[in-house]
Protein backbone atom coordinates (compact mmCIF):
# COMPACT_ATOMS: atom_id res chain seq x y z
CA UNK A 1 0.00 0.00 0.00
CA UNK A 2 2.98 2.34 0.90
CA UNK A 3 4.53 1.96 -2.61
CA UNK A 4 1.05 3.13 -3.99
CA UNK A 5 0.53 5.97 -2.11
CA UNK A 6 3.79 7.18 -3.30
CA UNK A 7 3.07 6.84 -7.34
CA UNK A 8 -0.06 8.13 -6.48
CA UNK A 9 1.65 11.55 -4.69
CA UNK A 10 4.28 11.16 -7.46
CA UNK A 11 1.67 11.30 -10.41
CA UNK A 12 -0.07 14.06 -8.32
CA UNK A 13 3.12 16.24 -8.45
CA UNK A 14 3.72 15.69 -11.86
CA UNK A 15 0.23 16.15 -13.37
CA UNK A 16 0.65 19.64 -11.27
CA UNK A 17 3.85 20.43 -12.63
CA UNK A 18 1.91 19.80 -16.42
CA UNK A 19 -0.84 22.58 -15.48
CA UNK A 20 2.15 24.58 -14.91
CA UNK A 21 3.80 24.42 -17.59
CA UNK A 22 0.18 24.64 -19.96
CA UNK A 23 0.01 27.91 -17.69
CA UNK A 24 3.13 29.60 -18.79
CA UNK A 25 2.46 28.77 -22.37
CA UNK A 26 -0.44 30.67 -22.22
CA UNK A 27 -3.33 27.30 -21.78
CA UNK A 28 -6.54 28.51 -20.23
CA UNK A 29 -5.49 26.54 -16.60
CA UNK A 30 -7.86 27.75 -13.97
CA UNK A 31 -6.34 28.28 -10.44
CA UNK A 32 -9.26 26.67 -8.50
CA UNK A 33 -9.59 23.22 -6.76
CA UNK A 34 -11.16 21.61 -10.28
CA UNK A 35 -7.29 22.46 -12.17
CA UNK A 36 -3.95 23.81 -10.92
CA UNK A 37 -5.51 24.37 -7.15
CA UNK A 38 -6.42 20.89 -6.33
CA UNK A 39 -5.48 19.94 -3.33
CA UNK A 40 -3.70 16.40 -3.03
CA UNK A 41 -6.77 14.64 -1.24
CA UNK A 42 -9.12 16.03 -3.72
CA UNK A 43 -6.74 14.61 -6.47
CA UNK A 44 -7.11 11.52 -4.62
CA UNK A 45 -11.02 11.11 -4.76
CA UNK A 46 -11.24 12.06 -7.86
CA UNK A 47 -8.96 9.97 -9.81
CA UNK A 48 -9.73 6.92 -6.95
CA UNK A 49 -12.37 5.13 -8.82
CA UNK A 50 -10.91 4.88 -11.95
CA UNK A 51 -7.81 3.44 -9.99
CA UNK A 52 -5.39 6.46 -11.66
CA UNK A 53 -5.34 4.79 -15.36
CA UNK A 54 -3.92 6.93 -17.68
CA UNK A 55 -6.85 8.10 -19.63
CA UNK A 56 -8.80 9.49 -16.59
CA UNK A 57 -5.66 11.07 -16.05
CA UNK A 58 -5.05 13.07 -19.13
CA UNK A 59 -5.69 17.16 -20.08
CA UNK A 60 -7.00 19.16 -22.81
CA UNK A 61 -6.57 22.89 -22.97
CA UNK A 62 -6.65 25.39 -25.03
CA UNK A 63 -4.55 28.62 -25.44
CA UNK A 64 -6.24 31.90 -23.99
CA UNK A 65 -5.64 33.78 -27.03
CA UNK A 66 -7.03 30.86 -29.68
CA UNK A 67 -9.59 28.40 -28.70
CA UNK A 68 -8.88 26.49 -31.81
CA UNK A 69 -5.04 25.80 -30.66
CA UNK A 70 -5.59 22.83 -28.11
CA UNK A 71 -3.17 20.82 -26.55
CA UNK A 72 -3.99 16.94 -25.52
CA UNK A 73 -1.47 15.61 -22.27
CA UNK A 74 -1.17 11.44 -22.40
CA UNK A 75 -0.14 9.69 -19.25
CA UNK A 76 0.57 6.02 -20.29
CA UNK A 77 1.35 3.90 -17.57
CA UNK A 78 3.36 1.49 -19.87
CA UNK A 79 6.75 0.90 -18.49
CA UNK A 80 8.20 1.25 -22.15
CA UNK A 81 5.63 3.01 -25.00
CA UNK A 82 6.01 1.39 -28.21
CA UNK A 83 4.58 2.06 -31.78
CA UNK A 84 0.87 0.44 -30.32
CA UNK A 85 0.93 3.50 -28.08
CA UNK A 86 2.10 6.40 -30.33
CA UNK A 87 -0.34 5.20 -33.14
CA UNK A 88 -3.22 5.19 -30.31
CA UNK A 89 -1.78 8.85 -29.89
CA UNK A 90 -2.21 10.40 -33.32
CA UNK A 91 -6.02 8.75 -33.73
CA UNK A 92 -6.97 10.05 -30.53
CA UNK A 93 -5.89 13.22 -32.00
CA UNK A 94 -7.23 12.82 -35.22
CA UNK A 95 -10.64 12.32 -33.85
CA UNK A 96 -10.26 15.27 -31.96
CA UNK A 97 -8.55 17.59 -34.48
CA UNK A 98 -5.75 18.40 -32.56
CA UNK A 99 -2.38 18.97 -33.81
CA UNK A 100 -0.10 18.76 -30.47
CA UNK A 101 0.03 16.30 -28.22
CA UNK A 102 2.31 15.46 -25.32
CA UNK A 103 3.46 12.23 -23.70
CA UNK A 104 4.34 12.13 -20.46
CA UNK A 105 5.95 8.98 -20.08
CA UNK A 106 6.56 6.87 -16.95
CA UNK A 107 10.24 5.83 -18.59
CA UNK A 108 10.93 5.76 -22.36
CA UNK A 109 9.99 5.02 -25.89
CA UNK A 110 10.91 1.83 -27.67
CA UNK A 111 13.61 2.81 -30.47
CA UNK A 112 10.91 2.08 -33.11
CA UNK A 113 8.89 4.35 -30.94
CA UNK A 114 11.11 7.20 -31.71
CA UNK A 115 10.95 6.91 -35.41
CA UNK A 116 7.15 6.50 -35.40
CA UNK A 117 7.11 9.66 -33.48
CA UNK A 118 9.66 11.35 -35.95
CA UNK A 119 7.83 9.69 -38.83
CA UNK A 120 4.43 11.48 -37.65
CA UNK A 121 6.27 15.06 -36.83
CA UNK A 122 4.87 16.12 -40.56
CA UNK A 123 1.48 15.83 -39.15
CA UNK A 124 1.28 16.04 -35.57
CA UNK A 125 3.77 18.08 -33.13
CA UNK A 126 4.34 15.33 -30.50
CA UNK A 127 6.35 16.34 -27.27
CA UNK A 128 7.86 13.55 -24.82
CA UNK A 129 8.46 14.28 -21.25
CA UNK A 130 9.74 11.76 -19.38
CA UNK A 131 7.74 12.09 -15.21
CA UNK A 132 11.32 12.83 -13.56
CA UNK A 133 11.49 15.63 -15.17
CA UNK A 134 7.78 17.04 -14.10
CA UNK A 135 8.58 16.02 -10.32
CA UNK A 136 9.23 19.62 -9.96
CA UNK A 137 9.13 22.84 -12.01
CA UNK A 138 12.52 23.97 -13.04
CA UNK A 139 11.75 27.41 -14.05
CA UNK A 140 10.43 27.98 -10.37
CA UNK A 141 14.50 27.40 -9.25
CA UNK A 142 16.19 30.33 -7.61
CA UNK A 143 18.98 29.74 -10.15
CA UNK A 144 16.72 29.76 -13.56
CA UNK A 145 16.27 33.62 -15.11
CA UNK A 146 12.69 34.89 -16.29
CA UNK A 147 12.37 33.96 -19.57
CA UNK A 148 9.33 34.77 -21.80
CA UNK A 149 8.67 33.94 -25.56
CA UNK A 150 8.48 36.83 -28.04
CA UNK A 151 5.18 37.09 -30.44
CA UNK A 152 6.68 36.85 -34.01
CA UNK A 153 5.78 40.68 -34.05
CA UNK A 154 7.57 41.62 -30.75
CA UNK A 155 10.79 39.40 -32.72
CA UNK A 156 10.30 41.55 -35.85
CA UNK A 157 10.62 44.79 -33.70
CA UNK A 158 13.50 44.03 -32.01
CA UNK A 159 15.66 42.69 -35.01
CA UNK A 160 14.65 46.63 -36.74
CA UNK A 161 15.28 48.10 -33.89
CA UNK A 162 18.68 47.06 -32.77
CA UNK A 163 19.08 46.45 -36.69
CA UNK A 164 20.18 42.86 -36.05
CA UNK A 165 20.02 39.92 -38.18
CA UNK A 166 18.67 36.72 -36.01
CA UNK A 167 22.16 34.60 -37.06
CA UNK A 168 23.36 37.42 -34.77
CA UNK A 169 21.61 36.52 -31.52
CA UNK A 170 23.01 34.01 -28.99
CA UNK A 171 21.33 31.37 -29.02
CA UNK A 172 19.81 28.18 -27.26
CA UNK A 173 19.32 24.70 -27.96
CA UNK A 174 15.45 23.48 -28.49
CA UNK A 175 16.39 20.34 -26.12
CA UNK A 176 17.38 22.99 -23.48
CA UNK A 177 14.88 22.01 -20.81
CA UNK A 178 13.73 25.52 -19.79
CA UNK A 179 12.89 25.56 -23.65
CA UNK A 180 11.70 22.38 -23.52
CA UNK A 181 9.26 23.37 -20.91
CA UNK A 182 8.10 26.43 -22.66
CA UNK A 183 7.85 24.45 -25.64
CA UNK A 184 10.02 26.77 -27.88
CA UNK A 185 10.31 26.30 -31.43
CA UNK A 186 13.01 26.64 -34.00
CA UNK A 187 13.58 30.27 -35.37
CA UNK A 188 11.37 31.90 -31.64
CA UNK A 189 13.46 34.18 -29.92
CA UNK A 190 13.14 34.62 -26.12
CA UNK A 191 14.00 37.09 -23.77
CA UNK A 192 15.67 36.37 -20.51
CA UNK A 193 16.10 38.41 -17.57
CA UNK A 194 18.55 38.09 -14.81
CA UNK A 195 19.23 39.94 -11.80
CA UNK A 196 22.06 42.17 -11.82
CA UNK A 197 24.01 43.78 -8.43
CA UNK A 198 24.55 46.70 -10.64
CA UNK A 199 21.78 47.20 -13.21
CA UNK A 200 18.63 45.94 -11.29
CA UNK A 201 18.35 43.20 -14.08
CA UNK A 202 20.43 42.21 -17.49
CA UNK A 203 18.18 41.06 -20.09
CA UNK A 204 19.57 38.97 -23.05
CA UNK A 205 17.61 37.67 -25.98
CA UNK A 206 18.21 34.53 -27.36
CA UNK A 207 17.16 32.53 -30.60
CA UNK A 208 16.03 28.81 -30.54
CA UNK A 209 17.38 26.56 -32.70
Amino acid sequence: MGDLQEEIKRMFRVRRTVLEMLRDRGYLVLDNEDDLGMPYQTFYNNFRESNFQDQALEIIKWKRSDVNAKVHVFFPQDQKVGVKLVREVCERLELESIHHGIIVLLNSLTPSAKDAVSIMSSQYRLELFAQNELLVNITQHVLVPKHEVLTDDQKRALLEMYKLKESQLPRIQTRDPVARYYGMTVGQVVKVTRPSETAGRYVTYRLVV
